[in-house]
């Protein structure tokens, strides 16, 4: 990371002093278990647990310096060291804008540059992070969030731990509401700014989805006349974002339209899920095979087509090649859990665990994965609620219910009540008997999945992160005998 005395910590973030004003700190940490020697701790108030009750536990992993907002006394009677401020929250923020700019300094003083690129959308921004970072990964240091860390914590711990010799510095950002994406934005100064889809995750939050439009277009109204904007012509919401940014506009499109400077020609998905497509990219005369540019991803689901292009597109805005960028591309699976994760049993079982979030976009985008990769087999939808969408719940997960009997999906077991509606959508649609079950428990799920998966099934799980089946999936995937993979620690806001 970017060293920050203690002085200059205070003075960055209008602290006050309270410690020896020389001390360094080498690492910042939100959480006191993952304090090492050296260690900034921030004493975050959280919605579960305030950060100031572990200030001790934080000292005596070896932390140097707390970034609070009051004081906390030691077993002996006196503070830890501290700069106390007013937000913790805001300061980490100040702070991380500062080391973005001397990270800049100390790039432009080596004759070299720092490319920042910012990823929103409702859907995808961690999968196409993924992607873009392992292709700038072969490029030169590469710096890119951790899971999902993606808000107004998890953007600044992602900076911290950039150093003078990262070249690229991908960040993700997610919204609940408008000026959230302004304040990330400002904070880092993204040079390539990708915006993936609107979708209608998180509407009840933020009030509508015209509200979602404003606050993911302010990416692109960050940009400066030097940067790019990445944009989905797919999405008619985001192609409108064009007029809000002074930044040169590269679209990109799955379904081939002639306007998007990148396009996926004849795409398709392979016998297991995996997409395939010619990727077209700016100054190519040549389209379709003649490209000489085809993608054979590893990710499973034709909805990732969007994802890997964007990926693409922010690759070549960034200056690497069509060839290192394909090449690339088609040696990534995926990175986080969670996602399309796919496990076969030895019983023949296959399991998708898809249940790190959802929404309706992507829960239908699943859903038609389930389906093509389940010809011929019996499939398993095993869905729990979508959360944050406001008055729109019912209606849209009525939609899902009503396309799981079209999609001719064998057997559907929704979870929790949360998602009662999808499941009376489906009997009504003409699925009934043990074709649709409802269960109030993911442990009412688990026994009954445990009895009747036969070898040979397809099941799928997904559904909101909060509602917790990635853990039924885990289950089920698993045999009792193994150890579960840790869950990666999602950021405390």
């Amino acid at each position: 990371m970017i060293a920050f005395t203690a002085a200059e910590i205070a003075e960055i973030t209008n602290g006050r002093l309270d410690a020896d004003p020389g001390v360094t700190p080498q690492s910042v940490v939100t959480d006191s278990r993952d304090a090492i020697p050296g260690a900034l701790y921030v004493a975050k108030p959280g919605e579960h647990a305030d950060g100031h009750d572990f200030v001790a536990a934080a000292f005596n992993q070896g932390a140097v310096l707390a970034l609070a907002e009051r004081p906390v006394a030691g077993p002996d009677g006196v503070d830890y060291p501290a700069v106390l401020v007013q937000d913790a929250v805001l300061a980490m923020g100040a702070l991380a804008a500062e080391a973005v700019r001397r990270l800049r300094a100390a790039r432009a003083a080596a004759g070299e540059t720092l490319t920042v690129v910012g990823i929103t959308g409702s859907a995808g921004k961690t999968t196409t992070k993924d992607l873009l970072a392992g292709i700038l990964t072969t490029q030169g240091n590469t710096v890119a969030p951790q899971g999902s860390y993606n808000g107004e914590v998890g953007v600044p711990l992602t900076v911290f731990r950039a150093t003078p010799e990262t070249r690229y510095l991908v960040i993700e950002m997610g919204a609940t509401g408008i000026g959230h994406i302004r304040y990330l934005a400002d904070m880092v100064k993204p040079d390539i700014g990708v915006v993936l889809c609107v979708g209608t995750a998180h509407a009840g939050e933020f009030g509508g989805v015209e509200n979602i439009v404003l606050a993911k277009g302010e990416l692109v109204e960050a940009l400066t006349a030097s940067g790019t904007a990445i944009l989905n012509l797919d999405d008619d919401r985001v192609a409108g974002m064009q007029p809000r940014t002074v930044a040169t506009v590269l679209g990109f499109s799955a379904e081939d339209r002639p306007e998007a400077a990148v396009r996926a020609v004849n795409p398709d998905t392979n016998a297991f899920g995996h997409p395939e497509f010619d990727l077209v990219l700016p100054g190519a005369d040549l389209t379709g095979a003649e490209t000489g540019l085809h993608v054979s991803s590893g990710l499973i689901g034709a909805h990732h087509t969007g994802n890997l292009l964007a990926a693409a597109a922010a690759a070549h805005a960034a200056g690497v090649a069509g060839e290192a960028i394909v090449a690339s591309l088609n040696a990534q699976t995926p990175a986080s859990r969670w996602r399309m994760e796919r496990t076969e049993r030895a019983d023949g079982v296959t399991v998708i665990n898809d249940a790190y979030n959802a929404n309706p976009e992507s829960m239908r985008a699943a859903l038609r994965t389930l389906a093509d990769l389940g010809r011929g087999r019996r499939t398993w939808a095993v869905l729990g609620a979508m959360l944050e969408l406001g008055p729109d719940s019912i209606r849209e997960h009525t939609a899902v219910g009503t396309q799981v009997v079209r999609l001719n999906i064998s057997r559907l077991v929704v979870v929790g009540r949360e998602a009662r509606a999808l499941y009376v959508s489906a009997v009504q649609e003409g699925s009934w008997g043990d074709e649709c079950v409802f269960v109030e428990t993911a442990e009412d799920a688990y026994s009954l999945l445990e009895a009747e998966l036969e070898p040979g099934d397809l099941v799928l799980f997904k559904s909101s992160n909060s509602v917790g089946l990635r853990h039924l999936g885990d289950r089920i995937a698993l045999p009792p005998q193994s150890t579960e993979p840790a869950e990666e620690r999602s950021e405390l806001l």
